[in-house]
């Protein structure tokens, strides 16, 4: 069922458990997540980017599809399709569109601005009961064009966001989008502690899950976050199941190049992927 992600956020905070939020590119990517979340009784959050949301056809689209998918599957688990990474117009496209969920990024905005705008968002979303998450402190790496340097946010900024009344955090904790470097210094879990310490009960989320070591995740969770992006890694296993495919030549036998079989092993990945991470984070049988 379709719903907003505030509750789920809630009872994962105080089960110290994560939900995760995987993005999705397309059919394959949706019914994999929603099928993966039936089979292992668990929430789940489908993240949908600006980009993604465009090459997907609109976000009537993909509110329409994951609607059809929860009721011909019959998906008895909490879901909720949010918007990542929004812009302010964005998140209002969004909203008007069906999103249960939406993310307003102001990071790259001076405070007052960030917070007058969130403000807005928060009202609006409020009163169609939909959840807002905001950011602060941008997340590293690339995402849809949109490039952070990975910072440490600022508690007394956490703070004030925080306090508008937003349903979820995003705080950048020197986690990154995409691939880690080599010299990745690991995730700044005293900023995390300090940030939970003046945001109190707000469920806080982790952007750039891909790579993060398991022992680091489980701290996270421990320290209030509440909500895991994924990303990176769902399409990395897509693309190599697909590669194997197509490197065996099984698209070249008998109806190999339909598809419906072509995408098939991409799709099993996928699945594969989000179970790991359902079991990682803690949310398997919390639906």
């Amino acid at each position: 069922m379709l719903v907003s992600a505030k509750e789920m956020l809630i009872k994962a905070r105080d089960g110290k458990y994560a939900i995760g939020h995987f993005n999705i590119n397309n059919l394959e990517w949706a019914k994999a997540v929603l099928l993966t979340a039936k089979e292992n009784n668990s929430p789940v959050i489908l993240g949908v980017s600006e980009g993604a949301g465009k090459y997907m056809g609109g976000y009537k689209t993909i509110v329409g599809m994951v609607k059809g998918l929860i009721e011909e599957l019959n998906i008895d688990v909490p879901v909720a399709i949010h918007l990542d990474h929004g812009s302010y117009d964005g998140a209002l496209k969004t909203i008007e569109a069906g999103f249960s969920s939406v993310m307003f990024d102001g990071s790259h905005y001076a405070i007052e601005e960030n917070i007058e705008k969130t403000k807005e968002i928060i009202r609006i979303a409020g009163e169609r009961g939909i959840s807002v998450e905001a950011e602060v402190g941008s997340i590293g790496g690339e995402e849809d064009g949109v490039i952070g340097a990975g910072e440490v946010a600022d508690p007394a900024e956490c703070k004030r966001i925080a306090d508008l009344g937003v349903d979820m955090l995003a705080a950048g904790i020197g986690n990154i989008h995409g691939k880690y470097p080599a010299n990745w210094k690991g995730l700044d879990f005293e900023a995390l502690a300090a940030i939970k310490e003046v945001t109190v009960n707000v469920p806080l989320v982790l952007h750039g899950g891909t790579g993060i070591p398991e022992d680091m995740i489980k701290k996270a969770i421990s320290l209030g976050v509440a909500k895991i992006n994924v990303n990176t890694e769902c399409q990395l296993a897509f693309a190599a199941a697909t590669r194997k495919y197509i490197e065996a030549g099984k698209d070249l036998e008998s109806k190999g190049f339909d598809p419906r079989k072509l995408l098939a092993p991409g799709f099993e990945a996928i699945k594969a992927t989000v179970k790991e991470k359902m079991e990682l984070f803690g949310s398997v049988n919390k639906a």
